[in-house]
């Protein structure tokens, strides 16, 4: 009896693991390698995941952080944010949750990570699952970014900021084409 719930345990494992895998249409990888290829597009991010510090867990511990956000993840649906890139320029307004080391602008106006510049070193690898992994460095009026973008067929994507100013994060978001008004 007991080999026999060892034996259907095992079989739930393997259909549960095997039923979790995505498998992208043609059509969807060929719409993602279209957006990284024109270079011209846009991230809403829903999730950030700063570092979980002790200080970030301190204020988490005071409810300032809202319900249902811990320190090491914070909802971003109904706040504004953004990161574009349209050819060679980047831009961008993602609210920042973390600890700063240096470089805090008089009066915290450069408390979120705002970017308007010129990407420089864009490198694009293809990765086995048919995803985009994207490298790239930019500043913004004080300091210097290396930026990491994984993006999926299903249009998911993660970034990473890193700098010698703050502690690294991570935003979870969608890419989609962008929007051009005139």
């Amino acid at each position: 009896m007991r080999h026999l719930i060892y034996f259907l345990f095992f079989i739930l494992v393997a259909i549960a693991c095997k039923t979790s895998k995505f498998t992208a249409t043609p059509a969807q990888m060929e719409a993602l390698e279209n957006l990284i290829i024109n270079k011209d597009f846009v991230i809403e991010s829903n999730w950030a995941y700063p570092q979980s510090t002790n200080a970030m867990q301190q204020i988490a511990n005071t409810g300032i952080l809202g319900p249902g956000n811990t320190a090491g993840s914070i909802n971003l649906i109904g706040n504004s944010n953004f990161l574009k890139i349209s050819g060679d320029s980047i831009m961008s307004y993602l609210p920042y949750y973390g600890e700063r080391q240096m470089n805090v602008g008089y009066g915290g106006s450069d408390s979120a990570i705002q970017l308007k510049d010129i990407v420089h070193d864009y490198k694009v690898k293809t990765n086995k699952d048919n995803s985009y992994t994207i490298t790239l460095n930019a500043n913004s009026k004080t300091e210097n970014f290396t930026v990491y973008l994984r993006v999926f067929p299903n249009l998911k994507s993660s970034i990473t900021f890193n700098s010698p100013s703050r502690f690294p994060i991570r935003y979870e978001g969608k890419i989609q084409e962008k929007i051009t008004t005139e």
